[in-house]
Protein backbone atom coordinates (compact mmCIF):
# COMPACT_ATOMS: atom_id res chain seq x y z
CA UNK A 1 0.00 0.00 0.00
CA UNK A 2 1.21 3.48 -0.78
CA UNK A 3 2.05 5.63 1.25
CA UNK A 4 0.90 9.32 1.17
CA UNK A 5 3.83 11.15 2.17
CA UNK A 6 5.56 9.71 -0.39
CA UNK A 7 3.18 10.38 -2.92
CA UNK A 8 3.06 14.18 -1.92
CA UNK A 9 7.03 14.33 -2.03
CA UNK A 10 6.92 12.73 -5.69
CA UNK A 11 4.73 15.49 -6.36
CA UNK A 12 7.19 17.72 -5.15
CA UNK A 13 10.33 16.31 -6.38
CA UNK A 14 8.27 16.24 -10.04
CA UNK A 15 7.07 20.02 -9.82
CA UNK A 16 10.91 21.00 -9.46
CA UNK A 17 12.25 19.67 -12.72
CA UNK A 18 9.08 20.57 -14.55
CA UNK A 19 10.59 23.67 -15.55
CA UNK A 20 13.96 21.32 -16.34
CA UNK A 21 11.69 19.17 -19.21
CA UNK A 22 9.88 22.08 -20.60
CA UNK A 23 13.51 23.52 -21.00
CA UNK A 24 14.68 20.49 -22.81
CA UNK A 25 11.57 19.85 -24.80
CA UNK A 26 11.37 23.65 -26.06
CA UNK A 27 14.96 23.22 -27.12
CA UNK A 28 14.55 20.05 -29.23
CA UNK A 29 11.06 21.55 -30.78
CA UNK A 30 13.48 24.31 -32.01
CA UNK A 31 16.50 21.74 -32.91
CA UNK A 32 14.44 19.23 -34.68
CA UNK A 33 12.85 21.88 -37.99
CA UNK A 34 16.25 22.69 -38.15
CA UNK A 35 18.38 19.58 -39.00
CA UNK A 36 18.48 20.28 -42.44
CA UNK A 37 18.95 23.52 -42.57
CA UNK A 38 21.91 23.01 -39.81
CA UNK A 39 23.24 19.81 -42.38
CA UNK A 40 22.94 23.03 -45.06
CA UNK A 41 25.29 25.33 -42.41
CA UNK A 42 27.65 23.15 -42.10
CA UNK A 43 29.68 24.99 -44.65
CA UNK A 44 29.39 28.32 -42.33
CA UNK A 45 31.04 26.69 -39.39
CA UNK A 46 33.98 25.19 -41.23
CA UNK A 47 34.34 28.56 -42.45
CA UNK A 48 34.04 30.20 -39.59
CA UNK A 49 36.41 32.55 -38.00
CA UNK A 50 37.47 31.59 -34.38
CA UNK A 51 39.08 35.11 -33.58
CA UNK A 52 35.45 36.29 -33.32
CA UNK A 53 33.62 33.17 -31.90
CA UNK A 54 36.35 33.72 -29.24
CA UNK A 55 35.64 37.25 -28.62
CA UNK A 56 31.74 36.75 -28.46
CA UNK A 57 33.34 34.22 -25.27
CA UNK A 58 34.88 37.23 -23.85
CA UNK A 59 31.85 39.53 -24.52
CA UNK A 60 30.01 37.28 -22.66
CA UNK A 61 32.36 37.56 -20.06
CA UNK A 62 32.43 40.86 -19.88
CA UNK A 63 28.57 40.74 -19.56
CA UNK A 64 28.45 39.37 -16.40
CA UNK A 65 30.93 41.53 -15.32
CA UNK A 66 28.28 43.93 -16.27
CA UNK A 67 26.11 41.91 -13.57
CA UNK A 68 28.21 42.20 -10.66
CA UNK A 69 29.36 45.56 -11.48
CA UNK A 70 25.80 46.10 -11.20
CA UNK A 71 25.52 44.31 -8.00
CA UNK A 72 28.52 45.91 -6.35
CA UNK A 73 27.09 49.20 -7.05
CA UNK A 74 23.54 48.88 -5.70
CA UNK A 75 25.86 47.78 -2.04
CA UNK A 76 28.03 50.79 -2.10
CA UNK A 77 25.04 53.18 -2.26
CA UNK A 78 24.59 51.90 1.57
CA UNK A 79 28.12 51.67 2.37
CA UNK A 80 27.89 47.95 2.14
CA UNK A 81 30.78 46.34 0.48
CA UNK A 82 30.89 43.13 -2.17
CA UNK A 83 33.55 41.53 -3.69
CA UNK A 84 32.89 41.72 -7.93
CA UNK A 85 33.68 38.41 -8.62
CA UNK A 86 31.18 37.57 -5.94
CA UNK A 87 28.54 39.87 -7.47
CA UNK A 88 29.39 37.83 -10.84
CA UNK A 89 28.69 34.59 -8.96
CA UNK A 90 24.95 35.85 -7.21
CA UNK A 91 24.10 36.78 -10.58
CA UNK A 92 24.68 34.14 -12.58
CA UNK A 93 23.16 31.67 -9.43
CA UNK A 94 20.41 33.56 -9.51
CA UNK A 95 19.31 33.32 -13.09
CA UNK A 96 19.76 29.87 -12.66
CA UNK A 97 17.62 28.88 -9.75
CA UNK A 98 15.21 31.32 -11.29
CA UNK A 99 14.95 28.87 -14.10
CA UNK A 100 13.90 26.08 -12.00
CA UNK A 101 12.02 27.86 -9.24
CA UNK A 102 9.69 30.64 -10.50
CA UNK A 103 11.19 32.57 -12.70
CA UNK A 104 12.34 36.44 -12.53
CA UNK A 105 10.27 35.99 -8.92
CA UNK A 106 13.02 33.09 -7.73
CA UNK A 107 15.57 34.96 -9.33
CA UNK A 108 14.49 38.24 -7.08
CA UNK A 109 14.17 35.57 -4.06
CA UNK A 110 17.50 34.29 -4.82
CA UNK A 111 19.46 37.36 -4.71
CA UNK A 112 17.71 38.97 -1.81
CA UNK A 113 18.96 35.86 0.19
CA UNK A 114 22.52 35.80 -0.62
CA UNK A 115 22.27 39.36 -0.57
CA UNK A 116 20.74 39.25 2.75
CA UNK A 117 23.76 37.29 4.20
CA UNK A 118 26.79 39.14 2.85
CA UNK A 119 25.52 42.39 3.95
CA UNK A 120 22.93 41.73 6.65
CA UNK A 121 20.51 44.79 5.41
CA UNK A 122 17.09 44.28 4.26
CA UNK A 123 16.57 47.33 2.97
CA UNK A 124 20.05 47.00 0.77
CA UNK A 125 19.13 43.18 0.13
CA UNK A 126 15.39 44.39 -1.32
CA UNK A 127 17.12 46.63 -3.88
CA UNK A 128 19.83 43.88 -4.95
CA UNK A 129 16.77 41.46 -5.63
CA UNK A 130 15.04 43.79 -7.51
CA UNK A 131 16.70 46.68 -9.53
CA UNK A 132 18.93 44.71 -11.64
CA UNK A 133 16.07 42.84 -13.28
CA UNK A 134 14.22 46.45 -13.88
CA UNK A 135 17.48 47.98 -15.18
CA UNK A 136 18.04 45.66 -17.52
CA UNK A 137 14.50 45.12 -18.91
CA UNK A 138 14.22 49.20 -19.20
CA UNK A 139 17.86 49.03 -21.44
CA UNK A 140 16.23 46.06 -23.32
CA UNK A 141 13.27 48.19 -23.87
CA UNK A 142 15.19 51.30 -24.95
CA UNK A 143 17.32 48.94 -27.82
CA UNK A 144 13.67 47.12 -28.80
CA UNK A 145 12.67 50.90 -29.58
CA UNK A 146 15.43 51.99 -31.54
CA UNK A 147 15.02 48.10 -33.53
CA UNK A 148 11.25 48.90 -34.02
CA UNK A 149 12.30 52.28 -35.35
CA UNK A 150 14.83 50.96 -37.80
CA UNK A 151 12.16 48.19 -39.31
CA UNK A 152 9.66 50.52 -39.36
CA UNK A 153 12.13 52.87 -41.54
CA UNK A 154 13.09 50.03 -43.94
CA UNK A 155 9.19 48.72 -43.80
CA UNK A 156 10.07 45.29 -42.96
CA UNK A 157 7.42 45.53 -39.98
CA UNK A 158 4.43 43.62 -40.99
CA UNK A 159 0.95 44.94 -39.06
CA UNK A 160 0.58 41.45 -37.03
CA UNK A 161 4.24 42.43 -35.79
CA UNK A 162 3.94 45.75 -35.27
CA UNK A 163 1.14 45.06 -32.93
CA UNK A 164 2.76 42.47 -31.32
CA UNK A 165 5.50 44.31 -29.95
CA UNK A 166 3.97 47.61 -29.54
CA UNK A 167 1.45 45.26 -27.06
CA UNK A 168 4.42 44.04 -25.04
CA UNK A 169 6.52 47.57 -24.84
CA UNK A 170 2.98 48.87 -23.47
CA UNK A 171 2.66 46.36 -20.88
CA UNK A 172 6.62 47.32 -19.60
CA UNK A 173 6.04 50.85 -19.93
CA UNK A 174 3.21 50.07 -17.97
CA UNK A 175 4.86 48.08 -15.46
CA UNK A 176 7.12 50.64 -15.14
CA UNK A 177 4.91 53.56 -14.86
CA UNK A 178 3.34 51.42 -11.79
CA UNK A 179 6.11 50.97 -10.39
CA UNK A 180 7.38 54.90 -10.74
CA UNK A 181 3.88 56.07 -9.32
CA UNK A 182 4.03 53.71 -6.27
CA UNK A 183 7.27 55.26 -5.56
CA UNK A 184 5.70 58.95 -5.73
CA UNK A 185 2.75 57.67 -3.79
CA UNK A 186 3.50 55.33 -1.15
CA UNK A 187 0.10 55.12 1.26
CA UNK A 188 -1.71 54.92 -1.92
CA UNK A 189 0.39 52.19 -3.43
CA UNK A 190 -0.28 50.22 0.10
CA UNK A 191 -3.41 50.46 0.02
CA UNK A 192 -4.65 49.13 -3.19
CA UNK A 193 -1.49 46.19 -2.70
CA UNK A 194 -3.35 45.36 0.50
CA UNK A 195 -6.21 45.22 -1.37
CA UNK A 196 -4.95 43.11 -3.93
CA UNK A 197 -3.35 40.65 -1.85
CA UNK A 198 -6.23 40.50 0.60
CA UNK A 199 -8.34 39.11 -2.70
CA UNK A 200 -5.50 37.06 -3.23
CA UNK A 201 -5.56 35.26 -0.38
CA UNK A 202 -9.06 34.85 0.12
CA UNK A 203 -9.41 33.78 -3.70
CA UNK A 204 -6.86 30.91 -2.15
CA UNK A 205 -8.28 30.45 0.91
CA UNK A 206 -4.79 31.53 2.55
CA UNK A 207 -4.50 32.85 6.00
CA UNK A 208 -3.70 37.15 5.37
CA UNK A 209 -1.99 38.87 7.56
CA UNK A 210 -1.94 43.21 6.10
CA UNK A 211 0.79 43.68 8.89
CA UNK A 212 3.39 41.85 6.93
CA UNK A 213 2.87 43.47 3.50
CA UNK A 214 2.56 46.84 4.93
CA UNK A 215 5.70 46.23 6.33
CA UNK A 216 7.14 44.77 2.99
CA UNK A 217 6.05 47.63 0.63
CA UNK A 218 7.49 50.21 3.27
CA UNK A 219 10.81 48.61 3.19
CA UNK A 220 10.77 48.15 -0.25
CA UNK A 221 9.79 51.68 -0.75
CA UNK A 222 12.44 52.98 1.71
CA UNK A 223 15.29 50.40 -0.48
CA UNK A 224 13.83 52.48 -3.82
CA UNK A 225 14.60 55.76 -1.87
CA UNK A 226 18.20 55.45 -1.40
CA UNK A 227 18.41 56.00 -5.21
CA UNK A 228 17.69 60.06 -5.05
CA UNK A 229 20.35 62.19 -6.10
CA UNK A 230 21.61 60.25 -8.84
CA UNK A 231 22.59 56.90 -7.25
CA UNK A 232 20.76 55.01 -9.57
CA UNK A 233 23.91 55.90 -12.23
CA UNK A 234 26.05 53.49 -11.45
CA UNK A 235 24.35 50.47 -11.30
CA UNK A 236 22.34 51.88 -14.64
CA UNK A 237 25.95 51.64 -16.20
CA UNK A 238 26.34 47.98 -15.12
CA UNK A 239 23.02 47.32 -16.53
CA UNK A 240 24.10 48.79 -19.59
CA UNK A 241 27.19 46.95 -19.92
CA UNK A 242 25.26 43.60 -19.01
CA UNK A 243 23.08 43.99 -22.40
CA UNK A 244 25.33 45.95 -24.22
CA UNK A 245 28.23 43.00 -24.01
CA UNK A 246 25.26 40.60 -24.65
CA UNK A 247 24.26 42.26 -28.09
CA UNK A 248 27.43 42.28 -28.70
CA UNK A 249 28.21 38.20 -28.25
CA UNK A 250 25.93 38.19 -31.08
CA UNK A 251 27.45 40.60 -33.06
CA UNK A 252 31.05 38.64 -33.30
CA UNK A 253 29.29 35.21 -33.57
CA UNK A 254 27.83 37.24 -37.35
CA UNK A 255 31.35 38.65 -37.93
CA UNK A 256 32.38 34.89 -37.09
CA UNK A 257 29.78 33.52 -39.93
CA UNK A 258 31.34 35.79 -42.47
CA UNK A 259 27.59 38.23 -42.31
CA UNK A 260 28.69 41.29 -40.67
CA UNK A 261 25.20 42.64 -40.35
CA UNK A 262 24.39 46.57 -39.52
CA UNK A 263 23.49 48.20 -36.02
CA UNK A 264 19.89 48.64 -37.09
CA UNK A 265 19.64 45.29 -37.72
CA UNK A 266 21.58 43.80 -35.21
CA UNK A 267 19.01 46.20 -32.52
CA UNK A 268 16.37 44.75 -34.30
CA UNK A 269 17.35 41.13 -34.25
CA UNK A 270 18.79 40.64 -30.59
CA UNK A 271 15.95 42.75 -28.32
CA UNK A 272 12.41 42.49 -29.87
CA UNK A 273 13.05 38.54 -29.47
CA UNK A 274 14.61 38.77 -25.86
CA UNK A 275 11.72 41.18 -24.81
CA UNK A 276 9.28 38.15 -26.30
CA UNK A 277 10.95 35.36 -24.38
CA UNK A 278 10.73 37.53 -20.76
CA UNK A 279 6.79 37.51 -21.57
CA UNK A 280 6.24 34.40 -22.53
CA UNK A 281 6.39 33.24 -18.69
CA UNK A 282 5.75 29.06 -19.49
CA UNK A 283 9.18 29.01 -21.11
CA UNK A 284 11.88 29.57 -18.67
CA UNK A 285 15.02 31.62 -20.18
CA UNK A 286 12.42 31.84 -23.11
CA UNK A 287 13.94 28.78 -24.89
CA UNK A 288 12.46 28.41 -27.93
CA UNK A 289 10.80 31.72 -28.07
CA UNK A 290 13.38 33.71 -28.24
CA UNK A 291 15.30 31.25 -30.70
CA UNK A 292 12.18 31.31 -33.06
CA UNK A 293 11.14 34.97 -33.39
CA UNK A 294 15.04 35.70 -33.72
CA UNK A 295 15.43 33.39 -36.60
CA UNK A 296 12.11 34.53 -38.25
CA UNK A 297 13.43 38.45 -37.60
CA UNK A 298 16.84 37.84 -39.18
CA UNK A 299 15.13 35.70 -42.18
CA UNK A 300 13.18 38.52 -43.07
CA UNK A 301 16.07 41.30 -42.72
CA UNK A 302 17.97 39.13 -46.02
CA UNK A 303 19.97 37.25 -43.39
CA UNK A 304 20.62 33.47 -44.72
CA UNK A 305 18.77 30.66 -42.69
CA UNK A 306 21.94 28.61 -42.84
CA UNK A 307 24.00 31.70 -41.13
CA UNK A 308 20.73 32.24 -39.06
CA UNK A 309 21.21 28.97 -37.31
CA UNK A 310 24.65 28.83 -36.84
CA UNK A 311 25.37 32.59 -35.21
CA UNK A 312 21.47 32.11 -32.76
CA UNK A 313 22.70 28.72 -31.76
CA UNK A 314 26.40 29.91 -31.06
CA UNK A 315 24.87 32.73 -29.22
CA UNK A 316 22.44 31.08 -27.17
CA UNK A 317 25.48 28.82 -26.02
CA UNK A 318 27.18 31.33 -24.68
CA UNK A 319 24.74 33.91 -23.61
CA UNK A 320 22.51 30.70 -21.86
CA UNK A 321 23.51 27.26 -21.98
CA UNK A 322 26.55 27.39 -20.64
CA UNK A 323 25.96 30.62 -17.41
CA UNK A 324 22.72 28.10 -17.01
CA UNK A 325 25.25 25.03 -16.27
CA UNK A 326 28.14 27.60 -14.76
CA UNK A 327 25.33 29.07 -12.39
CA UNK A 328 23.82 26.08 -10.78
CA UNK A 329 28.07 25.24 -9.66
CA UNK A 330 27.76 28.69 -8.33
CA UNK A 331 24.63 28.52 -6.53
CA UNK A 332 26.24 25.31 -5.02
CA UNK A 333 29.17 27.35 -4.30
CA UNK A 334 27.45 30.07 -2.63
CA UNK A 335 25.18 27.50 -0.32
CA UNK A 336 27.71 25.72 0.44
CA UNK A 337 30.00 28.14 2.34
CA UNK A 338 27.47 28.69 4.69
CA UNK A 339 24.56 26.97 6.17
CA UNK A 340 22.64 30.14 7.14
CA UNK A 341 21.66 31.57 3.59
CA UNK A 342 18.14 33.13 4.06
CA UNK A 343 15.29 31.13 2.34
CA UNK A 344 12.67 33.19 0.96
CA UNK A 345 9.26 32.05 0.17
CA UNK A 346 7.91 32.35 -3.48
Amino acid sequence: MSNPEQKTFSKVHLWRYLPILIITGAAVYVLIPQIATLQNSWSVVQGMIWWAVALAGISQVLSYLGSGFMLRAILNINQQKLPLTKGILISMASVSIGLVAGGWVGAAAATYGWIRRESRDGNTAVLAGTLPALLNNGVLIGASLIGTIYLLLVHDLGRAQLIEFSAILLVLGLMTALLITAMRFPETAIHYIVWLAGRWSSFRHKPFVPENIISTVRQFVAAWASLRNGRWLYPMLGAIANVGFDMLTLKFMFIAAGHNVNPGVLFAGYSLPLILGKMAFLFPGGVGVIEGSMVALYESLNVPDAVCVVVILGYRLFSFWLPTLLGFAAAAYLSGRSSDVEVVPI
